[in-house]
């Protein structure tokens, strides 16, 4: 199973709550951007989308969700990723989830620092890397081995 992990696109720094902040244009610009490359370069296709509730994911996911290959995805939206959800238990939900759906390519779009922490979890020994707005990585998870490799990470 392949497992993109995307922070939201660039958002405004003040609204009413850090779950209220928006996309900026830029914001919805360089999600639009990488969601581009990522079909230009892998030309994935998506069995199951996990989004943040927070408003900046869900824009990021609005903005990005017309370009992917998607059409037949599951899309859930998860209060376990936001910035501050539990690294381990997202993963072990993500990877019991890939082994029950047979998902072949899930997309997961949250927050710093959430995003550095999954994909280090997902892959021991390594350090969680940054993730600028807008970035993805894609970790490769094997059943049959239980490894993690992290195969690229990307920014707009």
């Amino acid at each position: 199973m392949k497992v993109f992990i995307m922070r939201h696109g660039e958002a405004e720094m003040y609204a009413p709550s850090d779950e209220e902040r928006n996309l900026t244009p830029h914001g919805e610009s360089q999600s639009a951007k990488i969601a581009q490359w990522l079909m230009k370069t892998h030309q994935v296709q998506f069995d199951y989308v996990l989004v943040s509730p927070y408003v900046r994911a869900q824009q990021t996911w609005n903005a990005i969700k017309p370009i992917l290959n998607v059409a037949d995805a599951k899309v859930e939206t998860s209060d376990e990723i936001t910035p501050y959800g539990d690294s381990d238990d997202v993963v072990e939900y993500v990877k019991a989830l890939g082994s029950v759906e047979d998902i072949e390519n899930i997309l997961i779009v949250s927050h710093l620092p959430l995003v550095g922490y999954l994909t280090a979890d997902f892959v021991p020994g390594i350090m969680p890397p940054m993730f600028p707005t807008s970035a993805i990585s894609c970790v490769e998870f094997s059943y049959s081995t239980g490894k993690s490799d992290l195969l690229w990470l990307q920014q707009a």
